[in-house]
Parts: structure tokens; C-alpha cells; sequence
């Protein structure tokens, strides 16, 4: 037989496995971040809302009556 890879089994490190076998991964592999983001503007939600609200509102009336705003 005709080896490519010449790798003896002294280079090859293998990990001991502890008493009773591995201990599972905690946390499922999922990543938690404990900072907190302190910058940037604070808006409630409220006023979001109300901000999307007035811009509906806006569109619905030029659509409406942007014509005749605009000479057109």
C-alpha cells in the first residue's frame, strides 16, 4: 500500500476523554453579550409610532391633493 501522507502515530495528538465520557456544551453554542449599548438617540416606541403615523398621513393627503399643491 502506497501512503501519500506520511503522519505516524506519534504526530497524531489525541484528546483523553474525562471519566464517564465529555461533558456537554453549555449555552448550545449561542454567544451572550453582557454590554450595554449606552451611545446613541433614545426614542420610545410611542413616538415612532406616532412619527410613522403623520408620515401616512402626509402621503394619503399629496396623493390626494398634491395636484393642486403643485399647479399640475
Amino acid at each position: 500500500m502506497i501512503k501519500l501522507f506520511f503522519v505516524s502515530d506519534s504526530m497524531v495528538k489525541r484528546k483523553t476523554q474525562a471519566v464517564g465520557g465529555a461533558m456537554p456544551a453549555t449555552g448550545a453554542g449561542l454567544i451572550r453579550y453582557f454590554d450595554e449599548d449606552e451611545g446613541g438617540l433614545k426614542v420610545p416606541p410611542e413616538v415612532v409610532v406616532v412619527i410613522c403615523a403623520v408620515v401616512i398621513v402626509v402621503g394619503i393627503l399629496l396623493q390626494i391633493f398634491g395636484a393642486e399643491l403643485l399647479g399640475v
